[in-house]
Protein backbone atom coordinates (compact mmCIF):
# COMPACT_ATOMS: atom_id res chain seq x y z
CA UNK A 1 0.00 0.00 0.00
CA UNK A 2 1.41 3.38 -1.02
CA UNK A 3 1.84 5.77 1.85
CA UNK A 4 0.11 9.10 1.66
CA UNK A 5 1.89 12.37 2.39
CA UNK A 6 0.14 12.51 5.75
CA UNK A 7 1.38 9.01 6.59
CA UNK A 8 4.92 10.06 5.72
CA UNK A 9 4.63 13.13 7.93
CA UNK A 10 3.45 11.00 10.84
CA UNK A 11 6.33 8.60 10.31
CA UNK A 12 8.74 11.53 10.52
CA UNK A 13 7.27 12.68 13.82
CA UNK A 14 5.34 15.63 12.41
CA UNK A 15 2.35 16.32 14.66
CA UNK A 16 0.75 19.26 12.87
CA UNK A 17 1.28 21.69 10.01
CA UNK A 18 1.20 25.44 9.64
CA UNK A 19 -0.60 26.46 6.46
CA UNK A 20 -1.12 29.89 5.00
CA UNK A 21 -0.65 32.30 2.15
CA UNK A 22 0.83 35.72 1.48
CA UNK A 23 -1.35 38.80 1.18
CA UNK A 24 -0.75 41.80 -1.11
CA UNK A 25 1.67 43.33 1.42
CA UNK A 26 3.74 40.15 1.55
CA UNK A 27 2.52 39.25 5.04
CA UNK A 28 2.15 35.51 5.66
CA UNK A 29 -1.32 34.82 7.06
CA UNK A 30 -1.77 31.29 8.38
CA UNK A 31 -2.88 28.86 11.05
CA UNK A 32 -2.11 25.48 12.57
CA UNK A 33 -3.86 22.49 11.05
CA UNK A 34 -4.15 18.93 12.33
CA UNK A 35 -2.87 16.10 10.17
CA UNK A 36 -6.40 14.69 9.88
CA UNK A 37 -7.60 18.02 8.51
CA UNK A 38 -4.55 18.20 6.26
CA UNK A 39 -5.59 14.95 4.59
CA UNK A 40 -8.86 16.47 3.39
CA UNK A 41 -7.25 19.84 2.59
CA UNK A 42 -4.78 18.16 0.27
CA UNK A 43 -7.63 16.54 -1.64
CA UNK A 44 -9.91 19.51 -2.21
CA UNK A 45 -8.43 22.59 -0.60
CA UNK A 46 -9.90 24.33 2.42
CA UNK A 47 -11.75 27.49 3.27
CA UNK A 48 -9.75 30.54 4.36
CA UNK A 49 -11.54 33.80 5.14
CA UNK A 50 -10.89 36.19 2.28
CA UNK A 51 -10.63 39.11 4.69
CA UNK A 52 -6.86 38.68 4.29
CA UNK A 53 -7.34 40.43 0.94
CA UNK A 54 -9.72 42.99 2.43
CA UNK A 55 -7.55 44.59 5.10
CA UNK A 56 -4.23 46.38 5.34
CA UNK A 57 -1.09 45.59 7.34
CA UNK A 58 -2.81 46.89 10.49
CA UNK A 59 -5.93 44.76 9.86
CA UNK A 60 -7.99 47.85 9.01
CA UNK A 61 -10.62 47.10 6.37
CA UNK A 62 -10.36 48.74 2.96
CA UNK A 63 -13.33 50.99 2.31
CA UNK A 64 -13.89 50.39 -1.42
CA UNK A 65 -12.78 46.83 -2.14
CA UNK A 66 -14.77 44.89 -4.72
CA UNK A 67 -13.05 41.49 -4.44
CA UNK A 68 -14.26 41.18 -0.83
CA UNK A 69 -15.93 43.30 1.82
CA UNK A 70 -19.12 43.78 3.82
CA UNK A 71 -21.12 43.72 0.60
CA UNK A 72 -19.99 40.12 0.08
CA UNK A 73 -20.03 39.05 3.72
CA UNK A 74 -16.31 38.17 3.79
CA UNK A 75 -16.78 34.59 2.57
CA UNK A 76 -14.13 31.88 2.54
CA UNK A 77 -11.79 31.77 -0.41
CA UNK A 78 -10.62 28.37 -1.56
CA UNK A 79 -7.04 27.82 -0.41
CA UNK A 80 -5.13 25.17 -2.36
CA UNK A 81 -1.95 23.78 -0.82
CA UNK A 82 1.17 23.54 -2.96
CA UNK A 83 2.93 20.41 -1.67
CA UNK A 84 6.12 21.47 -3.45
CA UNK A 85 6.52 24.10 -0.70
CA UNK A 86 6.43 21.54 2.13
CA UNK A 87 9.28 22.09 4.57
CA UNK A 88 9.87 21.48 8.28
CA UNK A 89 9.94 24.43 10.68
CA UNK A 90 13.39 24.12 12.32
CA UNK A 91 12.33 26.28 15.28
CA UNK A 92 9.12 24.32 15.92
CA UNK A 93 10.00 20.62 16.26
CA UNK A 94 7.23 18.36 15.05
CA UNK A 95 5.72 21.07 12.83
CA UNK A 96 5.87 21.39 9.03
CA UNK A 97 4.56 24.16 6.83
CA UNK A 98 2.95 24.41 3.37
CA UNK A 99 2.12 27.53 1.35
CA UNK A 100 -1.35 27.91 -0.16
CA UNK A 101 -2.58 29.67 -3.28
CA UNK A 102 -6.07 31.13 -3.42
CA UNK A 103 -8.81 30.57 -5.98
CA UNK A 104 -11.84 32.65 -6.90
CA UNK A 105 -15.43 31.40 -6.91
CA UNK A 106 -14.97 30.00 -10.43
CA UNK A 107 -11.86 28.04 -9.54
CA UNK A 108 -9.46 30.41 -11.25
CA UNK A 109 -6.62 32.35 -9.63
CA UNK A 110 -7.86 34.80 -7.00
CA UNK A 111 -7.28 38.32 -8.37
CA UNK A 112 -5.70 39.46 -5.10
CA UNK A 113 -3.36 36.47 -4.62
CA UNK A 114 0.25 37.58 -5.28
CA UNK A 115 1.61 34.07 -5.65
CA UNK A 116 -1.04 33.21 -8.24
CA UNK A 117 -0.10 36.33 -10.21
CA UNK A 118 3.54 35.25 -10.32
CA UNK A 119 2.50 31.76 -11.44
CA UNK A 120 0.58 33.35 -14.32
CA UNK A 121 3.72 35.24 -15.41
CA UNK A 122 5.80 32.06 -15.06
CA UNK A 123 3.32 30.18 -17.25
CA UNK A 124 3.46 32.98 -19.81
CA UNK A 125 7.22 32.57 -20.00
CA UNK A 126 6.79 28.81 -20.41
CA UNK A 127 4.41 29.42 -23.32
CA UNK A 128 7.27 31.35 -24.94
CA UNK A 129 9.63 28.42 -24.37
CA UNK A 130 11.42 30.24 -21.54
CA UNK A 131 12.09 29.65 -17.87
CA UNK A 132 12.99 32.40 -15.41
CA UNK A 133 15.68 32.28 -12.74
CA UNK A 134 15.57 34.88 -9.97
CA UNK A 135 17.22 35.65 -6.66
CA UNK A 136 16.72 38.28 -3.99
CA UNK A 137 19.18 40.05 -1.73
CA UNK A 138 17.96 41.95 1.32
CA UNK A 139 19.39 44.59 3.60
CA UNK A 140 17.83 44.82 7.05
CA UNK A 141 18.44 46.32 10.48
CA UNK A 142 18.59 44.33 13.71
CA UNK A 143 17.96 45.78 17.16
CA UNK A 144 18.27 44.67 20.78
CA UNK A 145 14.52 45.05 21.19
CA UNK A 146 11.31 43.04 21.41
CA UNK A 147 7.86 43.91 20.04
CA UNK A 148 6.90 45.00 23.57
CA UNK A 149 9.99 47.09 24.28
CA UNK A 150 9.90 48.96 20.98
CA UNK A 151 6.17 49.64 21.35
CA UNK A 152 6.78 51.05 24.85
CA UNK A 153 9.36 53.39 23.30
CA UNK A 154 6.86 54.53 20.71
CA UNK A 155 9.14 53.05 18.03
CA UNK A 156 11.78 55.67 18.86
CA UNK A 157 15.48 55.21 19.53
CA UNK A 158 15.78 51.44 19.14
CA UNK A 159 19.09 50.04 20.36
CA UNK A 160 21.00 48.61 17.39
CA UNK A 161 22.53 45.16 17.55
CA UNK A 162 25.94 46.67 16.84
CA UNK A 163 27.17 50.29 17.04
CA UNK A 164 28.72 52.45 14.38
CA UNK A 165 29.14 52.48 10.61
CA UNK A 166 31.04 49.28 9.91
CA UNK A 167 30.33 47.74 6.48
CA UNK A 168 31.72 44.29 5.72
CA UNK A 169 32.92 44.01 9.31
CA UNK A 170 34.77 40.79 10.02
CA UNK A 171 34.71 41.74 13.71
CA UNK A 172 31.03 42.57 14.18
CA UNK A 173 29.86 39.35 12.54
CA UNK A 174 32.22 37.37 14.73
CA UNK A 175 31.07 39.14 17.88
CA UNK A 176 27.57 37.88 17.08
CA UNK A 177 28.74 34.50 15.83
CA UNK A 178 25.97 32.46 17.47
CA UNK A 179 23.25 34.59 15.90
CA UNK A 180 25.03 34.48 12.53
CA UNK A 181 25.39 30.71 12.80
CA UNK A 182 21.74 30.25 13.75
CA UNK A 183 20.66 32.39 10.79
CA UNK A 184 22.75 30.46 8.27
CA UNK A 185 22.02 27.02 9.71
CA UNK A 186 18.35 27.79 10.33
CA UNK A 187 17.83 29.07 6.81
CA UNK A 188 19.54 26.03 5.33
CA UNK A 189 17.31 23.73 7.40
CA UNK A 190 14.35 25.75 6.09
CA UNK A 191 15.43 25.14 2.47
CA UNK A 192 16.69 28.69 2.01
CA UNK A 193 20.35 28.73 1.00
CA UNK A 194 22.03 32.00 1.90
CA UNK A 195 25.06 32.56 -0.31
CA UNK A 196 26.37 35.54 1.63
CA UNK A 197 25.72 37.34 4.93
CA UNK A 198 27.62 40.42 6.05
CA UNK A 199 27.32 43.73 7.84
CA UNK A 200 26.40 46.78 5.77
CA UNK A 201 27.18 50.42 6.48
CA UNK A 202 25.11 51.41 9.48
CA UNK A 203 24.49 50.38 13.09
CA UNK A 204 23.09 46.85 13.18
CA UNK A 205 22.46 46.59 9.43
CA UNK A 206 23.17 43.37 7.53
CA UNK A 207 22.79 42.10 3.99
CA UNK A 208 21.85 38.56 2.94
CA UNK A 209 22.00 37.16 -0.58
CA UNK A 210 19.68 34.21 -1.23
CA UNK A 211 20.79 31.67 -3.83
CA UNK A 212 19.09 31.84 -7.23
CA UNK A 213 16.31 29.43 -8.20
CA UNK A 214 13.39 28.98 -10.55
CA UNK A 215 11.27 32.12 -10.21
CA UNK A 216 8.39 30.74 -8.11
CA UNK A 217 10.74 28.90 -5.76
CA UNK A 218 12.90 32.01 -5.55
CA UNK A 219 9.88 34.09 -4.53
CA UNK A 220 8.85 31.51 -1.93
CA UNK A 221 12.32 31.57 -0.44
CA UNK A 222 12.52 35.36 -0.46
CA UNK A 223 9.12 35.70 1.20
CA UNK A 224 9.85 33.01 3.78
CA UNK A 225 13.27 34.53 4.51
CA UNK A 226 11.60 37.47 6.25
CA UNK A 227 9.41 35.14 8.30
CA UNK A 228 12.41 33.05 9.29
CA UNK A 229 14.56 36.06 10.16
CA UNK A 230 11.94 37.40 12.54
CA UNK A 231 11.67 34.01 14.24
CA UNK A 232 15.41 33.29 14.53
CA UNK A 233 16.23 36.81 15.71
CA UNK A 234 13.46 36.71 18.31
CA UNK A 235 15.05 33.68 19.95
CA UNK A 236 18.15 35.83 20.51
CA UNK A 237 16.20 38.76 21.95
CA UNK A 238 16.67 40.64 18.69
CA UNK A 239 14.14 42.37 16.45
CA UNK A 240 14.44 42.75 12.68
CA UNK A 241 12.96 45.43 10.46
CA UNK A 242 12.77 45.37 6.68
CA UNK A 243 11.65 48.99 6.49
CA UNK A 244 13.43 50.62 3.56
CA UNK A 245 14.24 53.79 5.52
CA UNK A 246 13.66 53.62 9.27
CA UNK A 247 15.96 56.59 10.04
CA UNK A 248 16.45 59.61 7.77
CA UNK A 249 20.08 59.96 8.86
CA UNK A 250 21.05 56.38 8.04
CA UNK A 251 21.31 54.48 4.74
CA UNK A 252 18.19 52.80 3.44
CA UNK A 253 17.69 49.08 2.84
CA UNK A 254 17.46 47.56 -0.61
CA UNK A 255 15.79 44.40 -1.85
CA UNK A 256 17.42 43.88 -5.23
CA UNK A 257 16.13 41.26 -7.67
CA UNK A 258 18.55 39.36 -9.93
CA UNK A 259 17.01 37.70 -12.97
CA UNK A 260 17.77 35.81 -16.16
CA UNK A 261 15.90 33.77 -18.77
CA UNK A 262 16.80 30.29 -19.97
CA UNK A 263 15.88 28.05 -22.89
CA UNK A 264 17.00 24.46 -23.39
CA UNK A 265 19.52 24.86 -20.58
CA UNK A 266 21.11 27.98 -22.06
CA UNK A 267 21.05 31.53 -20.73
CA UNK A 268 19.32 33.55 -23.45
CA UNK A 269 20.62 36.80 -21.92
CA UNK A 270 24.19 35.88 -22.89
CA UNK A 271 25.40 37.70 -25.98
CA UNK A 272 29.18 37.23 -26.16
CA UNK A 273 30.13 40.26 -24.09
CA UNK A 274 27.03 42.33 -24.80
CA UNK A 275 23.29 41.98 -24.12
CA UNK A 276 21.65 39.45 -26.41
CA UNK A 277 18.65 40.59 -28.45
CA UNK A 278 16.40 38.86 -25.90
CA UNK A 279 18.10 40.60 -23.00
CA UNK A 280 17.98 43.96 -24.77
CA UNK A 281 14.23 43.70 -25.35
CA UNK A 282 13.70 42.49 -21.77
CA UNK A 283 15.57 45.58 -20.58
CA UNK A 284 13.42 47.66 -22.92
CA UNK A 285 10.29 46.34 -21.23
CA UNK A 286 11.66 46.97 -17.74
CA UNK A 287 12.72 50.52 -18.49
CA UNK A 288 9.59 51.45 -20.45
CA UNK A 289 7.24 50.20 -17.75
CA UNK A 290 9.25 51.11 -14.64
CA UNK A 291 7.27 54.29 -13.84
CA UNK A 292 3.98 52.45 -14.35
CA UNK A 293 5.05 49.47 -12.21
CA UNK A 294 6.67 51.41 -9.38
CA UNK A 295 3.68 50.71 -7.10
CA UNK A 296 4.40 46.97 -7.39
CA UNK A 297 8.15 47.42 -6.96
CA UNK A 298 7.90 49.94 -4.09
CA UNK A 299 4.70 49.01 -2.23
CA UNK A 300 4.91 51.05 0.99
CA UNK A 301 4.88 54.73 1.93
CA UNK A 302 8.30 54.28 3.48
CA UNK A 303 9.92 53.00 0.27
CA UNK A 304 9.73 56.47 -1.25
CA UNK A 305 11.86 57.92 1.56
CA UNK A 306 14.73 56.16 -0.26
CA UNK A 307 14.03 58.08 -3.44
CA UNK A 308 16.44 60.92 -2.72
CA UNK A 309 19.82 61.63 -4.36
CA UNK A 310 22.94 60.03 -2.98
CA UNK A 311 21.51 56.99 -1.15
CA UNK A 312 22.03 54.29 -3.81
CA UNK A 313 18.38 54.20 -4.84
CA UNK A 314 17.65 54.90 -8.54
CA UNK A 315 15.53 57.94 -9.31
CA UNK A 316 14.89 57.36 -13.02
CA UNK A 317 13.83 54.67 -15.45
CA UNK A 318 17.30 53.87 -16.72
CA UNK A 319 19.76 51.06 -17.33
CA UNK A 320 23.48 50.58 -17.56
CA UNK A 321 26.21 47.99 -17.61
CA UNK A 322 27.74 47.53 -14.16
CA UNK A 323 26.19 50.87 -13.15
CA UNK A 324 24.77 51.02 -9.62
CA UNK A 325 23.08 54.39 -10.16
CA UNK A 326 20.60 52.99 -12.70
CA UNK A 327 17.32 51.26 -11.99
CA UNK A 328 18.32 48.28 -14.15
CA UNK A 329 21.91 47.08 -13.85
CA UNK A 330 23.36 44.57 -16.30
CA UNK A 331 25.94 42.16 -14.88
CA UNK A 332 28.18 39.31 -16.06
CA UNK A 333 28.00 39.80 -19.80
CA UNK A 334 31.19 37.77 -20.35
CA UNK A 335 29.74 34.65 -18.74
CA UNK A 336 27.05 32.37 -20.21
CA UNK A 337 26.25 31.34 -16.65
CA UNK A 338 26.22 34.73 -14.92
CA UNK A 339 24.77 37.14 -17.52
CA UNK A 340 21.81 38.69 -15.73
CA UNK A 341 19.87 41.78 -14.77
CA UNK A 342 19.68 43.34 -11.33
CA UNK A 343 16.57 45.37 -10.57
CA UNK A 344 17.90 48.01 -8.17
CA UNK A 345 14.72 50.01 -7.75
CA UNK A 346 13.22 47.57 -5.25
CA UNK A 347 13.76 47.96 -1.51
CA UNK A 348 13.58 45.61 1.45
CA UNK A 349 9.81 46.11 1.83
CA UNK A 350 9.23 44.32 -1.46
CA UNK A 351 6.58 41.63 -1.75
CA UNK A 352 8.76 39.14 -3.66
CA UNK A 353 5.82 37.65 -5.56
CA UNK A 354 4.67 41.02 -6.86
CA UNK A 355 8.16 42.36 -7.45
CA UNK A 356 9.20 39.32 -9.46
CA UNK A 357 5.87 39.27 -11.30
CA UNK A 358 6.35 42.93 -12.21
CA UNK A 359 9.86 42.33 -13.57
CA UNK A 360 9.02 39.14 -15.42
CA UNK A 361 5.77 40.52 -16.83
CA UNK A 362 7.45 43.71 -18.05
CA UNK A 363 10.43 41.83 -19.47
CA UNK A 364 8.30 39.33 -21.38
CA UNK A 365 6.19 42.21 -22.71
CA UNK A 366 9.39 43.83 -23.93
CA UNK A 367 10.46 40.64 -25.69
CA UNK A 368 7.07 40.09 -27.31
CA UNK A 369 6.96 43.67 -28.58
CA UNK A 370 10.69 43.90 -29.38
CA UNK A 371 10.96 47.04 -27.26
CA UNK A 372 14.28 48.81 -27.73
CA UNK A 373 15.69 50.37 -24.56
CA UNK A 374 17.19 53.87 -24.50
CA UNK A 375 20.95 54.21 -24.55
CA UNK A 376 22.79 52.65 -21.63
CA UNK A 377 23.81 55.23 -19.03
CA UNK A 378 27.48 55.69 -18.28
CA UNK A 379 28.10 57.55 -15.04
CA UNK A 380 25.48 59.05 -12.74
CA UNK A 381 21.92 58.28 -13.89
CA UNK A 382 20.23 60.50 -11.29
CA UNK A 383 18.89 62.89 -13.92
CA UNK A 384 18.95 60.61 -16.99
CA UNK A 385 15.69 59.03 -18.10
CA UNK A 386 12.08 59.43 -17.07
CA UNK A 387 11.74 60.23 -13.35
CA UNK A 388 10.10 57.54 -11.23
CA UNK A 389 7.04 58.43 -9.13
CA UNK A 390 8.14 59.92 -5.82
CA UNK A 391 5.11 58.99 -3.69
CA UNK A 392 3.02 55.86 -3.36
CA UNK A 393 -0.11 57.76 -4.34
CA UNK A 394 1.47 59.01 -7.56
CA UNK A 395 2.77 55.52 -8.29
CA UNK A 396 -0.68 54.00 -7.74
CA UNK A 397 -2.24 56.52 -10.14
CA UNK A 398 0.34 55.73 -12.85
CA UNK A 399 -0.23 52.02 -12.28
CA UNK A 400 -4.03 52.21 -12.49
CA UNK A 401 -3.98 54.43 -15.59
CA UNK A 402 -1.68 52.19 -17.61
CA UNK A 403 -3.29 50.23 -20.43
CA UNK A 404 -0.04 48.31 -20.82
CA UNK A 405 -0.06 47.21 -17.19
CA UNK A 406 -3.70 46.17 -17.47
CA UNK A 407 -2.92 44.11 -20.57
CA UNK A 408 -0.15 42.27 -18.71
CA UNK A 409 -1.76 41.69 -15.30
CA UNK A 410 -5.51 42.03 -15.88
CA UNK A 411 -8.07 44.57 -14.74
CA UNK A 412 -9.14 42.65 -11.62
CA UNK A 413 -5.66 42.62 -10.09
CA UNK A 414 -4.81 46.16 -11.19
CA UNK A 415 -8.03 47.64 -9.77
CA UNK A 416 -7.67 45.86 -6.44
CA UNK A 417 -3.98 46.54 -6.00
CA UNK A 418 -4.32 50.23 -6.94
CA UNK A 419 -7.12 50.52 -4.39
CA UNK A 420 -4.90 49.09 -1.64
CA UNK A 421 -2.01 51.45 -2.44
CA UNK A 422 -4.28 54.50 -2.61
CA UNK A 423 -5.71 53.48 0.76
CA UNK A 424 -2.20 53.31 2.19
CA UNK A 425 -1.47 56.80 0.88
CA UNK A 426 -4.69 58.19 2.41
CA UNK A 427 -3.89 56.62 5.78
CA UNK A 428 -0.50 58.33 5.70
CA UNK A 429 -1.97 61.65 4.61
CA UNK A 430 -4.14 61.66 7.75
CA UNK A 431 -1.18 61.13 10.08
CA UNK A 432 0.44 63.95 12.08
CA UNK A 433 4.15 63.20 12.06
CA UNK A 434 6.91 63.93 14.56
CA UNK A 435 8.49 66.16 11.92
CA UNK A 436 5.39 68.37 11.81
CA UNK A 437 5.24 68.63 15.59
CA UNK A 438 8.90 69.62 15.86
CA UNK A 439 8.65 72.09 13.02
CA UNK A 440 5.33 73.82 13.70
CA UNK A 441 4.13 73.17 17.26
CA UNK A 442 5.75 76.21 18.85
CA UNK A 443 6.62 78.54 16.02
CA UNK A 444 3.22 78.79 14.31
Amino acid sequence: MTKTLVDELRDRGIKRVKVGGFDVDGVLRGKYMSLDKLASALDGGFGFCDVIFGWDVADALYDQSSVTGWHRGFPDALAVLDVDTLRDLPWEPGVATIIADFRDENGGPHPACPRSLLKTMRDRAADMGLSATFSCEYEFFMFQETPDSIAEKGYRDPKPLTPGMFGYSFVRAGQNRQLMSDILDGMAAFDIEVEGLHTETGPGVFEAAIKYDEVLKAADKAALFKVAMKQIASEHGVMVTFMPKWNAKLPGCSGHLHQSLWKDGKNVFFGEGKPSDTMRHYIGGLVALAPELTAMISPSINAYKRYVPGVWAPLTASWGIENRTTGVRVIGLDSPKSARIEMRQSASDINPYLGMAACLGAGLWGIQNEVEPPAAVEGDATEVGEPLPRTLGAAADRFAASDRVRAIFGDAFVDHYALTRRWEQREYDKAVTDWELRRYFEVI
